[in-house]
């Protein structure tokens, strides 16, 4: 090699650098879900909804939120996001919302709406990307403490909170955490907007009051539904089906544990002495091994040894699915429909993650029946608006045959009606596509545990069209005898001389109920439905035309 080479490669040497991780999405913040403005300004909203609806619950106080848009003009808004939640002790403060990759929930094995301390703070980096504003926090965490105010900027280079201000104020609440922030943005209504976010949000957490003014200074009020705290997760250790050899490896050795098998036992859920046994067995190891001599070829053995070894699945408490009958209360009050229905499958697991899978349907109402259902994806009561045919629920939607529960629909698409579909994972972990949180990843056992629930509420959704069908049809042959009825009556004068027209009538309605039975009521489930906004008959009448 030449010594020009050489000194090439000492060049390009002095060129390498770490990267920083606030750097590296700093210039990468489409992965975050900041691809352009109108995406920025609802992404921004959704993180700090989502940290508001988080931090009440795991204090159980039923959330209280307000969210303010403010249109400064030349595409630039003020966010301010209140909540009522327990609050945040002050030296905590800057490291939550200026620090990227900071938080408690991304090894929690508990359902949570966050998963990897990122959401927020990626909101205050695009705010001070696109306006240079530091982020404005306030927060107390009872009567008698101060509120502590704080401004803020994050060190992109070292990934550091830097604090521009910081003061105790007066702040008339008993506790909570507002957030305050200046950004570019584009505020426009429609299925992917900050508005649309909110009502989708108020369908599957009904216990939440949302108050949101748009830059149009419109109020929209999302009223509370139920009074009922969704049930707390508990926090679970790891199961043996969902760690990997690298995993495990270092799980080895940062253990206290001085046996192979209380190892085991310690580290993982659903590990008895037994099955601790049995998986060394299965792996041909002694009990007594020590975790720390464990070698790279041992670990897999134990791997293997676990693949061998029938588990016991992980317990479905660490989760907090909706359930049936709140999803339910959710889609009446925010959707406008003639019948409802949801379900919920059993608990059900995918690399040692269990997960519950529910399906909420609104039909009738304002969806026009000649265009494709309306689909809500949801991640652990998060709406996810972008990426919809990226994602597993679209997946599973797509390839089930809608006509077989009375929607028309073309190959591979979604099927047409008047209808609005709800589809929501429940998980300690969900399986996202990217960091951006847009869509559910194509694991098979998430998208068998789809059509199956998916299945179900079809069935329920047919029973109640197909009785609506025989009823129109049926009310539709009962006109035409009432057409011709006069004209029989006038058939039976001619021919039997003088007759009672009005008893020969009731005499003919007779007959006719006799012989076709008493015309069925079509009972829709929700006594306040207005049909002025209801599709009702077009899909039914365009089928007879036809």
């Amino acid at each position: 090699m030449e010594a020009s080479e050489l000194a090439t490669a000492h060049e390009l040497a002095k060129k390498q650098q770490d990267i920083g991780v606030a750097e590296f999405f700093s210039r990468n913040r489409h992965l975050l879900g900041f691809d352009n403005k109108r995406k920025s300004l609802m992404t921004t909203i959704k993180e700090a909804v989502d940290n508001s609806l988080d931090a009440c619950e795991e204090s159980d106080i039923l959330p209280e939120i307000t969210i303010d848009i403010i249109d400064l003009g030349n595409d630039r808004y003020r966010i301010i996001v209140e909540d009522n939640g327990p609050g945040i002790i002050k030296q905590q403060i800057p490291k939550i919302f200026a620090k990227l990759l900071y938080g408690s929930k991304f090894f929690k094995m508990a359902q949570t709406r966050g998963q990897q301390g990122i959401g927020i703070s990626a909101a205050v980096m695009y705010a001070q990307l696109t306006t240079g504003k530091p982020a404005k926090i306030t927060s107390k965490i009872e009567p008698s403490a101060p509120a502590h105010y704080y401004e803020l900027h994050i060190d992109t280079q070292k990934n550091l909170p830097e604090i521009v201000k910081e003061e105790t104020v007066d702040w008339a609440k008993d506790h909570g955490t507002k957030i305050e922030l200046e950004l570019e943005g584009t505020y426009q209504q429609g299925s992917q907007s900050v508005d649309e976010y909110l009502k989708e949000t108020a369908i599957t957490n009904p216990h939440a009051s949302i108050v949101y003014t748009n830059p149009k200074a419109e109020q929209l009020v999302f009223a509370r539904a139920s009074e009922e705290m969704p049930k707390k997760p508990v926090e679970i250790k790891p199961h043996p089906y969902g760690v990997e050899l690298g995993v495990l490896q270092r799980m080895l050795k940062s253990t206290e544990s001085k046996t192979l098998q209380s190892f085991l036992m310690t580290e993982f859920s659903r590990v008895g002495p037994g099955t601790a046994k049995e998986i060394c067995q299965n792996a041909s190891l002694l009990t007594s091994t020590k975790p720390s001599d464990m070698s790279r070829e041992l670990v897999e053995k134990l791997v293997e040894g676990i693949k061998n070894t029938k588990i016991i699945v992980p317990p479905s408490d660490c989760i907090s699915p909706i359930g049936a009958e709140l999803l339910e209360k959710g889609l009446r009050k925010e959707i406008n429909a003639e019948f409802y229905a949801a379900t919920a499958r059993p608990p059900s697991v995918y690399r040692g993650n269990p997960f519950v899978i529910e399906a909420g349907l609104a039909y009738g109402g304002e969806q026009p029946a000649e265009e494709p259902i309306r689909l809500m994806r949801y991640a652990n009561r998060v709406p996810l608006l972008y990426q919809q045919g990226a994602c597993a629920a679209t997946k599973a939607l797509t390839s089930m045959t809608w006509r077989n529960y009375g929607l028309n629909q073309s190959k591979g698409g979604l099927p047409a009606g008047p209808v609005t579909v709800v589809i929501s994972i429940s998980s300690v972990w969900v399986p996202f596509t990217s960091e951006s949180k847009e869509a559910i990843a194509h694991y098979p056992e998430i998208i068998k545990e789809i059509k199956l629930v998916l299945q179900d509420i079809g069935r329920k959704l047919l029973s109640y069209v197909g009785k609506k069908r025989r009823i129109l049809s049926e009310s539709k042959k009962r006109d035409y005898i009432q057409i011709y009825m006069p004209h029989i009556v006038e058939s039976l004068k001619e021919i039997l001389g003088s007759i009672d027209e009005e008893s020969t009538k009731e005499s003919l309605v007779e007959i006719l109920e006799t012989h076709r039975g008493t015309l069925e009521k079509i009972e829709a489930t929700n006594e306040e439905f207005d049909p002025e906004f209801a599709a009702i008959g077009k899909e039914d009448k365009s089928e007879d035309d036809e």
